[in-house]
């Protein structure tokens, strides 16, 4: 069975039970990321990154991009923010590599900065742009088309871990795929995830963002490409995160439609479960599937295995069970996002908001 780190009063403390990121004319909270050891915050609204402590308090912003911003991960190793970055219309995705301890004011600009800087992912290009009915046209960001290999949409979800069947080693950054919820296609039914050693990123492939140029500078293969297979989701991962004391991967999303599936809302994965390769539902193509942890909700009728918990602008592992979960929301036509203090039980209900002591 998974391990359950159960959080001691010591650590509980020292986290607040929540965490205001504050109101902004942007899309919704999409990502979040805390650097546990200086204790900032760094909250993705889409088109800006907002940087507050754990009062709350606002130290600084960075915008002036166009791109969607969306999961975000603190990198123990380097101290930077990495994040999901999208351009569509222009065929890139990015890995953002942003130094957040150099963002100490509002209005602060990305673009041409070093501070906001980018990694291309040409994996996922070529998943994105895939002519799978062979007719010679690419049809672009929708998902009512054979097109898009697995149903790709871009990438949401980021978080480092370990490699997919291992609890220690290497820590590689991990990618989640969109997932177009095409209702009319089966090889839309898995999340796809890739790895990669992004210990020389920034010396090697980051660039600065310049939208009017946009830059393909990235490695050209992944470090392992695998398959969950949940059901058809509404644009898959959007919050990945490991967590190191319970060794599992969490996966936030927005239901699915499919009547043939449970559509949950969150999915684990074991670190220590191998990979094994199989046929993938749906294309008849192999892959390194992944299994699904053995815990949660079941449904018996497609296998599938999961829980109905709202993990989908979100979630931060802080260690001894300890979790921040995002919560999106309005306020004056502003969007708003805030943090709340959640412990881990799992079984059927997985997280616990934490009450006062």
């Amino acid at each position: 069975m998974p391990a359950h780190a159960e959080p001691s009063n010591r650590s509980s403390a020292r986290y607040p039970l929540s965490v205001d990121g504050g109101a902004w004319k942007t899309s919704h909270v999409q990502g979040v990321a805390v650097d546990r050891q200086r204790g900032y915050v760094y909250f993705s609204f889409t088109t800006l990154l907002v940087k507050t402590n754990l009062k709350g308090e606002v130290l600084g912003t960075l915008g002036g991009f166009t791109g969607h911003l969306g999961d975000l991960d603190f990198n123990e190793a380097d101290g930077r923010v990495y994040g999901s970055l999208e351009y569509k219309e222009q065929k890139a995705f990015y890995i953002a590599v942003i130094d957040g301890e150099k963002i100490d004011r509002t209005e602060m600009q990305a673009q041409g900065s070093d501070i906001f800087q980018t990694v291309h992912l040409a994996e996922v290009v070529n998943d994105y742009t895939a002519d799978m009915n062979g007719d010679g046209v690419f049809d672009g960001n929708t998902g009512d088309t054979a097109d898009h290999r697995y149903g790709c949409s871009g990438i949401d979800g980021v978080s480092f871990g370990p490699r997919f069947g291992e609890t220690g080693g290497t820590s590689l950054l991990t990618v989640a795929y969109g997932i177009y919820g095409n209702t009319k296609r089966a090889d839309n039914d898995h999340q796809v995830l890739l790895q990669y050693d992004a210990s020389d990123w920034v010396a090697r492939y980051a660039r600065p963002l310049v939208e009017a140029a946009p830059h393909r500078s990235g490695p050209e293969k992944v470090d392992g490409k695998y398959f969950l297979y949940t059901g058809n989701t509404t644009y898959g991962v959007q919050n990945l995160e490991y967590d190191e004391a319970g060794k599992r991967w969490l996966m936030g999303v927005y239901a699915g439609k499919k009547p043939s599936f449970p559509n949950y809302t969150m999915f684990a994965v074991e670190a220590g479960a191998k990979p094994v390769s199989e046929k993938l539902a749906g294309s008849g193509e192999s892959g390194l599937l992944l299994p699904l942890a053995p815990e949660g909700l079941r449904d018996d009728a497609s296998r599938v295995r999961g829980w109905f918990q709202k993990a989908d602008v979100g979630i931060v592992s802080l260690g001894d069970g300890l979790f921040y979960l995002a919560v999106n929301g309005t306020k004056d036509g502003k969007q708003t996002g805030k943090l709340e203090l959640n412990r881990w039980v799992g079984g059927e209900k997985g997280f616990e908001k934490v009450a006062v002591e």
